[in-house]
């Protein structure tokens, strides 16, 4: 399965760093969100909605 944050990330053409920058987090925490071996806060997917132009639904809910 692709990841939808790192999906997101590459259609608006940014580096994991240039997330990282935009949502005051690390390169290395967006890299473990999108391989899924972190569970952020919800400020932190609140902010990187804001930034990637999505809802958390889209970004974050898996469905079932």
């Amino acid at each position: 399965m692709v990841n939808k944050i790192k999906l997101a990330r590459m259609e608006k053409g940014w580096t994991q760093e240039q997330l990282a920058s935009r949502v005051k987090a690390t390169r290395q925490t967006v890299g473990l969100i999108e391989k899924g071996e972190y569970n952020p806060s919800l400020n932190l997917c609140i902010a990187i909605c804001k930034e990637l132009g999505k809802t958390l639904d889209e970004l974050f809910w898996e469905g079932f």
